[in-house]
């Protein structure tokens, strides 16, 4: 009875303080506008000194300004709430089915910070409440019964804070949407019946129970044989969706090389013999390659001698060189993935433009760079060394680009080819085009060297006496190169260095004196092979 004559005083202290409220005043237009009282601090510590169990009396310091807008707040949920005469009592806070307000009222957490000792029922059921538990509404400690149902409250459910409500007796949380957990079990909790917590989360489901028991049983092993399933498919048809660590490094599968050429789509094919596609094709991780696919029909030996060739291959590093990315090895076709060339290759070079006799020496240069790296590491790789077959790079360097597995000690053969692509650089003649064999090529020099040789060179290039004299040089070195009937024959390095003198030769723009050091040792090579 000392708290509610409390209480009442204090009510009563609200309706003589807020006798300038009009009826039809909003509660935020109130908080915005009232002030306390000259009187309202006296008038709490009066309050307090007859009912200290009065909320607002145990916080220390008290906070005037909040503790007068609660009392705004409470004067217009008593009114909300149709309690007869909130003069005297406030027994109720009823906000059913007012979904306009009632998330309002809930904002004012120092309301329910204070809220009056009367309050003993609220009812806050379907007004589509969203978010987490209202915690705030706890606070009021002495509440007989508290309705939240029919909202679309979830997440975690506050048990622990429930213990303080000791005098409840009448709790419907039904129609929400809980964490589940199974609160019948928690002491506090014993007291309601399942009534309480219908469609909630917070029972047990038994019918659910035994679906998701059914689905672990029965689904979960079938999700992991075909998450298996599916991880085997990626590993042995697109193992480039695997993390880098994982894929296997240079080889390739058909349905990578499928997706690289937008299904081996004639937009990216460009090239096309009897037996070899040449498409263009984009890596997943978006390098550009250049893929050669042969659909002949060999041997499973053979399968198995172009794997191992490929093993070789793709350990190739120079820049003369183009790098051999991997391969695919499958019973319908075999492929080789290299770097893609933008530019074309040297045929090409010298059928459509005009190079210089200076940038016909740096290519034979690179080429003949890249042969010495090939028989200095990697004896056993021979080569196709054709103008057709030597692409160029970006900044015009050669690039040697067909390769095969040969014998290590065919040195000859190989001397042989790159004397044939030298007279090709020279040459006013092309190997595929006038000549059905190299031979046919090489007759067609000598029978012009070395009296005639105007007639044999390339009449675009445009030299001068020395170039000429240079260039006829580099024709007897082919024509040496390609004498299969001495026993005698240049190494790649004689090769390299009469080149390399040459083309220092034109860098420098040497005076004839020059001219005759760079003689010497080409009659030096002579003299070697004819003794």
């Amino acid at each position: 009875m000392a708290s509610m004559s409390a209480n009442l005083l204090l009510f009563m202290f609200m309706v003589s303080s807020l006798v300038s409220i009009t009826l039809s005043a909003s509660v935020i237009e109130d908080l915005k506008n009232l002030n306390p009282p000259p009187d309202f601090n006296s008038t709490i510590i009066t309050n307090c000194h007859n009912s200290p169990s009065l909320r607002y009396c145990s916080s220390s310091p008290m906070d005037l300004d909040e503790i007068f807008k609660s009392t705004i707040v409470g004067s217009h949920l008593c009114k909300e709430s149709k309690n007869p005469n909130c003069v005297e009592s406030f027994p109720k806070v009823d906000l059913r089915s007012r979904p306009m307000i009632a998330p309002l009222y809930l904002s004012f957490s120092f309301f329910w910070k204070y809220c009056p000792l009367d309050v003993l029922s609220i009812d806050l059921s379907n007004n589509s409440l969203k978010g987490s538990f209202p915690n705030d509404v706890l606070q009021c400690t002495q509440i007989q019964a508290l309705d939240l149902s029919l909202n679309e409250l979830s997440g975690e459910f506050p048990i622990e804070s429930f213990s303080p409500l000791t005098n409840l007796t009448v709790l419907n949380l039904s129609y929400n949407h809980f964490l589940e957990r199974e609160v019948s079990k928690t002491e506090f909790f014993k007291r309601f019946n399942s009534s309480s917590f219908l469609h909630s989360g917070l029972l047990p489901d038994h019918e659910m129970f035994g679906i998701k028991l059914m689905f672990l049983l029965v689904g979960f092993p079938i999700f992991v044989v075909l998450a298996v399933g599916c991880l085997g498919w990626v590993c042995l048809n697109r193992p480039d969706f695997l993390p880098r660590m994982l894929q296997r490094q240079h080889k390739f599968t058909p349905s990578m090389l499928k997706a690289a050429t937008n299904g081996f789509s004639k937009k990216n094919l460009v090239g096309k013999s009897e037996a070899v596609n040449i498409y263009r094709g984009t890596l997943r991780d978006g390098t550009e390659v250049r893929i050669e696919i042969y659909s002949d029909d060999i041997s499973r030996e053979s399968h198995r001698k172009f794997v191992e060739e490929c093993k070789v291959l793709v350990q190739l590093r120079h820049k003369n060189i183009v790098q051999v990315l991997g391969w695919c090895n499958n019973r319908w076709f075999r492929a080789v993935v290299t770097e893609w060339m933008d530019g074309q290759n040297v045929e090409m070079l010298l059928l459509g433009s005009n190079p210089s006799w200076k940038h016909r020496l740096r290519l034979m240069m690179g080429v003949v760079k890249g042969l010495c790296y090939l028989q200095e590491i990697w004896p056993e790789v021979d080569y196709d060394l054709r103008a057709s077959s030597v692409l160029l790079s970006s900044n015009l360097e050669p690039l040697i680009s067909r390769f095969t597995i040969g014998d290590h000690n065919r040195s000859t053969k190989k001397i042989y080819k790159l004397g044939v692509f030298l007279l090709e650089i020279i040459a006013n003649k092309r190997l595929q085009k006038d000549f059905e064999e190299e031979t046919g090529l090489i007759e067609y020099i000598r029978m012009h060297y070395p009296g005639n040789l105007q007639k044999a060179m390339d009449e675009k290039m445009k030299l001068t006496e020395n170039a000429f004299d240079q260039a006829k040089q580099v024709i007897g070195l082919g024509l040496m190169c390609t004498d299969q009937t001495s026993n005698r024959q240049l190494s790649l390095r004689q090769v390299f260095d009469v080149l390399s003198k040459a083309y220092e030769s034109v860098t420098a723009l040497v005076s004839t004196n020059q001219k005759s050091v760079l003689e010497k040792p080409l009659n030096l090579y002579f003299f070697i092979l004819r003794n």
